[in-house]
């Protein structure tokens, strides 16, 4: 039987760190707890941006990576690492100002937001991930959709990219697992880099899970 594990936990501490540096002690599980709310109120969060019709719609801001310290108690500062800094800073700073406001009520502590770009969001795990799953939503092929975004991730600069997505696809009666890989993916080497993602996403026909690896570089 296979044994599975984490390919970022695999790997803490060689080629990945964590993302979170603080020390807890007594009230460790109050800030894991704190965290997961944290991480999840700025993944979550849609922001309003103009289309070059004029229209206003809703969109996410490519939030990967959420680092969070703690240098004291009653201070928490966030690195935020998106493809769309841009969206989260807003006209001015005026959206990471009401983030943070929204964040420092959620924590009942002072907070610290730093935005960070992804430079290249296309060997990105879980924005490739991310980008599957909103074309399944939309329901784009999803042979189609895989080799659209291993093609951008090998022009990127990815030595290797594997895809995997699991469920009713096309709207069959009998859930499938459909994957592909293109390049090297070593998943058992500790000092190759690889970046691991999983999303869903909820479609007509039922959930379909999305998970993606990309092998970048060796450290």
């Amino acid at each position: 039987m296979g044994q599975k594990v984490h390919p970022r936990g695999f790997r803490l501490g060689v080629s990945k760190d964590w993302q979170a540096n603080w020390f807890g002690g007594k009230n460790y599980s109050d800030y894991l707890i704190e965290d997961e709310k944290i991480r999840k109120m700025i993944r979550g969060k849609k922001y309003q941006i103009k289309t070059k019709r004029g229209q206003m719609v809703e969109s996410d801001a490519g939030v990967d990576e959420v680092f969070i310290e703690r240098p004291s108690q009653n201070k928490v500062r966030i690195t935020i690492f998106t493809a769309k800094p841009g969206i989260v800073i807003g006209r001015k700073g005026a959206e990471v100002q009401v983030l943070r406001e929204e964040l420092e009520k959620l924590t009942a502590k002072q907070v610290f937001v730093n935005i960070k770009e992804i430079k290249t969001p296309e060997t990105d795990a879980l924005l490739v991930a991310e980008n599957i799953a909103s074309m399944l939503e939309k329901r784009t092929s999803h042979k189609r959709a895989m080799k659209r975004v291993m093609r951008n991730a090998m022009k990127s600069g990815a030595k290797g990219i594997k895809v995997m997505v699991s469920g009713r696809l096309g709207g069959a009666e009998i859930a499938r697992t459909e994957w592909y890989r293109e390049g090297r993916i070593p998943l058992q080497t500790l000092s190759a880099a690889i970046d691991y993602g999983f999303t869903v996403a909820n479609t007509k026909m039922g959930v379909i899970g999305v998970k993606v690896w990309v092998y970048t570089t060796d450290k």
